[in-house]
């Protein structure tokens, strides 16, 4: 299918070496076109894509941030946003599994200590492992209980990106005897581990979402990565950072929904078909109301770009930081990517909904495939709803209130 791939045995050949930041940005672009020749038709179709995991594991994305002396891509957050963004803005659901993937499998560097952490790392880039799941809080949580040979796991968790092609599962469990809420690593092939193709949603339908029930799963007690509680004693201000960083890539996610379905629009209108007035070719100086359409949702999205970058920035600051960074610091930078999150919103909820009107009636044909940008946007906005994030952004403006340190879902 013309994938970008990386050199034969990418888990070991770029683990040798590393590669730099244009490698991975051209890898990205090219698996980024490979995905947009079929989008539409898979998107249709809707099968759990196994195959688009494979085209990511043989480009290397899915070792990007696995550093290079472990065998893995090297790579950083900043590199790895932009790379979540080129990919959405093809496919916004592989872009939505590929993000979740990167925060849950780079997840133990921030909750466990770092030998641990590295063989975790170093084995996920070795078998090119695909992680699924996440640490969002649920109304019954998993709970952990202690027996004479280990741990088990109990519970059902709720809809969960990635978990139907996932090597791993990163999920949120309460140990029963404490209460104190853990991040625990399961591998899906175990006994007692059940997953459900249950998500049936109208959009993001190939982020392989499903839910999992776990049936006494046993756990190892190097599966446990560590504490997700809010307790500033319990958790540092480098921990929590988890928080801005996994959100970060959802204002990625719908950045780069945003871009794709305004340059999709953009190639149909240059084509020359024109809903108003058949003389006029859509996008020329002389339709003023497709040209302002197109002003204001350019604007829009560029504004929002903006305000992610300097949360970016932000947060690689805060991890270069590292135990130094101080909770102030934190909540800035968590404050700054709630700005993100509420900007990044609205450009892809008007960009998705609004290039519809630039098209015209031909965007509700199933051939054109416009209708797949606003279903996935407005999904994963309805997952990760921004009025919580304005209110943080408001509460911290108005009286200096620190958010709360939430996990994205």
């Amino acid at each position: 299918m013309g994938v970008a791939t990386a050199p034969s045995g990418a888990a070991t050949e770029s683990g040798r070496t590393g590669h730099d930041r244009a490698h991975w940005l051209r890898v990205a672009r090219e698996t980024a076109d490979d995905l947009a020749t079929d989008a539409v038709a898979r998107e249709q179709a809707g099968k759990v894509p196994f195959d688009e995991v494979s085209r990511l594991r043989e480009s290397g994305l899915l070792t990007l941030l696995v550093p290079a002396e472990l065998r893995g891509g090297g790579a950083d957050w900043p590199t790895a946003y932009a790379v979540v963004r080129d990919i959405a803005a093809a496919d916004g659901a592989i872009g939505q599994l590929l993000g979740c993937h990167y925060f849950l499998s780079w997840s133990a560097c921030l909750f466990t200590e770092p030998s641990p952490a590295a063989r975790l790392q170093q084995k996920s880039a070795m078998e090119q492992w695909c992680w699924g799941g996440g640490f969002a809080r649920q109304e019954l949580p998993l709970t952990l209980n202690e027996t004479a040979t280990g741990f088990v796991l109990d519970g059902r968790q709720s809809y969960a990106t990635g978990v139907l092609v996932a090597d791993r599962l990163a999920v949120r469990a309460v140990r029963a005897d404490t209460g104190e809420p853990l991040a625990v690593v399961v591998d899906p092939a175990r006994r007692g581990v059940g997953i459900d193709s249950d998500a049936h949603t109208f959009g993001q339908r190939l982020a392989a979402g499903g839910s999992v029930e776990f049936d006494r799963a046993p756990v190892a007690a190097d599966d446990i990565l560590g504490s997700l509680a809010v307790d500033e004693e319990v958790l540092s201000p480098l921990a929590a950072l988890a928080s801005p960083i996994g959100r970060l890539l959802s204002v990625q996610l719908r950045l780069g929904m945003a871009e794709g379905v305004l340059a999709e629009a953009r190639e149909y209108s240059r084509a020359g078909h024109s809903r108003r007035h058949p003389a006029w070719p859509v996008g020329s100086p002389q339709d003023p109301q497709v040209l302002t359409l197109y002003g204001e949702l350019t604007v829009l999205t560029r504004s929002a770009s903006a305000l992610a970058d300097e949360a970016r920035e932000a947060v690689h600051g805060g991890l270069a930081r590292g135990e130094d960074l101080t909770y102030d610091e934190y909540v800035e930078i968590s404050v700054l990517v709630a700005m993100a999150e509420a900007a990044s919103s609205r450009a892809v909820e008007e960009s998705t909904a609004r290039a519809l009107d630039i098209i015209g009636p031909r965007s509700a044909s199933s051939q054109l495939g416009f209708d797949r940008f606003w279903r996935n946007a407005r999904t994963h906005t309805l997952h990760e709803p921004v009025a919580h994030r304005l209110r943080d952004v408001g509460d911290y403006f108005l009286n200096g209130a620190h958010p709360p340190f939430v996990p994205p879902v």
